[in-house]
């Protein structure tokens, strides 16, 4: 059933893990010897980070925060609510926020704001998806990104729509009709 509703895969299981081998490298050997943090945000960034720190091969902690500012529908509303803050205390640590998608930036422009207030050494993102046709934010730490998408309504790989589909092993469109239905 999930498959069925999928119109189009858009980056593939084979893409994905090789893309998150790349970022893996690339951040070990940018934050070698460092006190690093990365921070995912719920739901959507849980895949990929589980992917993603199994390729980093320096010392890491990671820490979660959950965040909305979605509600029911696929736009985002603005506002955004912080559901769960951190656990750890990231004052002069450098912090990696990891991220699934980023489109309007708002969102992340919050997190951002919210982090840098805990005065960490640095603060930086890494990010699966850039939806940048959206992007009303800019200016955005975006120090790592996977892919570049299209303005289009993307599921797998952690991302739902009304919590389905997190569980595609790739990153699909989704059919109009589906979301459109409501």
């Amino acid at each position: 059933m999930l498959y069925e509703d999928i119109e189009k895969v858009l980056i593939s299981e084979d893409e994905i893990g090789q893309k998150v081998r790349e970022l893996g490298r690339a951040i070990s050997e940018d934050y070698a010897g460092e006190n690093l943090v990365l921070v995912s945000v719920l739901r959507g960034a849980v895949l990929f980070i589980a992917d993603l720190i199994r390729v980093i091969s320096i010392p890491l902690t990671i820490d979660f925060m959950a965040i909305s500012s979605y509600g029911p529908s696929t736009e985002t509303s603005g506002v955004v609510k912080v559901i769960k803050d951190l656990e750890e205390n990231i004052v002069g640590k450098h912090v990696l926020i990891v991220e699934d998608i980023i489109d309007t930036g708002l969102t992340l422009n919050y997190l951002i704001k919210n982090l840098k207030s805990r005065e960490p050494a640095s603060l930086d993102v890494c990010v699966l998806l850039d939806k940048s046709a959206r992007r009303i934010v800019y200016n955005l730490p975006i120090k790592y990104k996977g892919f570049d998408i299209p303005d289009v309504f993307v599921v797998g790989y952690g991302l739902d729509y009304q919590q389905k589909y997190r569980n595609l092993p790739f990153v699909g469109i989704l059919k109009r009709f589906v979301y459109e239905m409501g």
